[in-house]
């Protein structure tokens, strides 16, 4: 920089890739008082650089995120060319001004420069609605960027994050695809969309193309397979996993695949292997644990996080008192819970209000729960109220049901689930009249319960059920099977529950209902089909009724089988929501202790 100044002070310039070689050097080095005296001798005395410097230094000025000295700079710009508007659009986009980056779009095409394709990849991320993400794809058209790798790219996932899925299929179905950008995007687009069945089948497309997986398409891939829960796909990617042995964020994915899946041995087995950990591989071990009922595991391995671990993040307390919920350690949790600010510099948030909810919950507290929902230093949401609903259902309390159920109804006018829990709460406190009160509304909307849907995968092969759908090849069997078992289990003390039925039907009737409950049939299905040593894993569409879990409870006892339900609350965007429901005796996991699955539907360890 000395010698800079002695040139200045005589008046002289060194040739312009001397001065882009310093431009670069204060970037690599985040000089950014020196980068500025580049430019103040740059501009001195009236002397006016190439374009190519100047925009070096527009692109200077952007990485250091000094966005008015960005703008101030380009506005003196006696001329400007595609790449130092592209360089503003980009940088705009990136810190989410998105007005200001399709703005200078426009001003772009007025003043006659042509965009190019990393100009609509970058104007396309700051797409502020469907409106202009069509007006521009419209213009990518104009330009004939259309095929562009980077523009397919960005506008397949620009049309996912809009819920466009359809539109993000159709561009990547326009035309031959030979990047593995462009699979990717579409992949992990409709991964990130919680739609699982379609990620998995344009993986195998792209894997019958030629195509070899890469870090990220196996990411988007076990996505997909978490999502679905099938467990033995999710072995089969791990094999292309190892290809790439020791990469982080792949191992971070099996590892939330696997419990996920609620196979802890090999959950245990990933984390166990790990050379590089990171706040993730902690916090998903530790949710992991939670969520499948090792409870006092999950807090031991806590506490080995702080002494050997990184620094606990907003989502490992989560996990915490996720831990503390659903193993009923109250007093844990509300220590974590009051001193997360002073331990680990973490400002509770909705999610750990929303924990903190269940555990009082649970443990029969509602009236401390609704005070501490009033505590909340954010607006609790739907799921929050949810939480403390269904506390009051299992603890049969109408009174905060119904205003829980309000405040859900005001947020989700149509929600299914609330009338339908609330409905089961005064039909249980002998509330009738505002039970068919509650019915006739739902009818007066429209509202109906979506069919209960559950799928088990044997042989590589998933098997769907639907609530009194006899569509099932061997259907005729699988009743038969059922009938026996029913009647096997009555001896045991199985009483179907006729709670869970919303129906103004007899009670013969409502015991027939409950009979051809989905998760019922796959269950079957999966002790005739599964051998005696296999675990029998079950999706379910809707969270698992009572009496279907205490079904799923004594099949385990009575016929010494380990059976997994994972119900739609476990792919809830909502974290204290998302565990895993496990209807089982414990297996028998490696390096695990002893302990038994605790349910979140009964509140009681099984």
């Amino acid at each position: 920089m000395n010698a800079m100044q002695c040139l200045e002070k005589q008046g002289l310039w060194a040739d312009y890739i001397a001065y882009s070689k310093l431009i670069k050097c204060c970037i690599s080095n985040r000089a950014v008082e020196e980068g500025k005296l580049v430019h103040k001798h740059l501009l001195s005395n009236g002397h006016e650089p190439k374009l190519f410097v100047l925009s070096m230094l527009l692109n200077m000025y952007v990485k250091f995120n000094l966005l008015d000295e960005a703008q101030k700079l380009f506005d003196e710009m006696s001329e400007r060319n595609v790449v130092s508007w592209t360089t503003m659009i980009s940088a705009y986009s990136n810190a989410k001004i998105s007005h200001k980056a399709l703005e200078f779009l426009i001003l772009m095409h007025r003043e006659g420069v042509a965009p190019n394709m990393y100009t609509f990849s970058a104007v396309l991320r700051a797409c502020d609605g469907l409106l202009s993400l069509r007006q521009l794809h419209c213009s990518i058209f104009k330009y004939g960027l259309e095929s562009d790798v980077f523009v397919r790219s960005a506008l397949i996932d620009v049309y996912a994050r809009w819920g466009e899925l359809g539109h993000a299929l159709a561009v990547f179905d326009e035309f031959m695809t030979g990047d593995l950008v462009v699979w990717n995007s579409i992949i992990g687009s409709f991964a990130q969309n919680s739609n699982g069945d379609e990620a998995l089948r344009l993986f195998k497309r792209m894997k019958r193309a030629g195509f070899r997986a890469e870090q990220a398409t196996l990411t988007s891939t076990l996505r997909a397979v978490t999502t679905l829960a099938l467990l033995e796909l999710g072995r089969q990617v791990h094999v292309h996993v190892l290809k790439f042995d020791q990469d982080l964020i792949l191992n971070n994915a099996l590892l939330d695949m696997y419990c996920k899946c609620g196979s802890l041995a090999d959950a245990h087995g990933i984390f166990s292997q790990m050379r590089e950990r990171d706040v993730i591989t902690w916090s998903t071990m530790i949710a992991g644990l939670a969520q499948n009922g090792f409870s006092r595991e999950a807090l031991a391995l806590f506490e080995k996080m702080k002494l050997y671990g990184p620094r606990p993040n907003y989502i490992t307390v989560v996990g915490v008192l996720f831990a503390c919920s659903h193993g009923g350690f109250l007093e844990e949790g509300w220590y974590y819970f009051r001193s997360m600010k002073k331990l680990f510099g973490i400002d509770p948030g909705r999610e750990h209000y929303g924990c903190m909810i269940d555990l009082l919950g649970r443990a029969g507290k509602l009236e401390d729960a609704v005070s501490l929902l009033h505590e909340m230093n954010c607006e609790p949401d739907a799921v929050t109220w949810r939480t403390l609903l269904g506390a009051c259902s299992v603890h049969k309390n109408a009174d905060i049901a119904s205003y829980a159920a309000k405040q859900i109804l005001k947020l989700e006018p149509d929600d299914v689930g609330t009338y339908i829990l609330l409905s089961n709460v005064y039909e249980t406190s002998q509330r009738w009249k505002d039970a068919l009160d509650l019915r006739k509304t739902m009818r007066d909307k429209g509202i109906r319960k979506e069919p209960g849907c559950s799928w088990i995968e044997v042989n590589k092969k998933i098997h769907t059920f639907t609530f009194r759908d006899m569509s099932h090849p061997e259907i005729d069997e699988i009743t038969g099977e059922l009938n026996k078992l029913i009647l096997k289990l009555r001896g045991v003390g199985y009483v179907p529950d006729t709670n869970f039925v919303l129906k103004d039907v007899e009670g013969e009737q409502k015991e027939d209902t409950l009979q051809y409950h989905s998760e019922k049939l796959a269950i079957v299905f999966g002790l005739m089909s599964l051998p005696k040593e296999s675990i029998i894993r079950i999706r379910k569409n809707l969270r698992i009724c009572g009496d279907c879990h205490h079904f799923a409870k004594l099949v385990t006892e009575t016929e010494k089988r380990v059976i997994v339900i994972r119900d739609h609350t476990a792919s809830s965007k909502s974290t204290h929501q998302g565990f895993e429901l496990s209807a089982a005796v414990r297996a028998g996991f490696p390096n695990l202790s002893s302990t038994a699955n605790f349910c979140l539907n009964c509140s009681s360890f099984i």
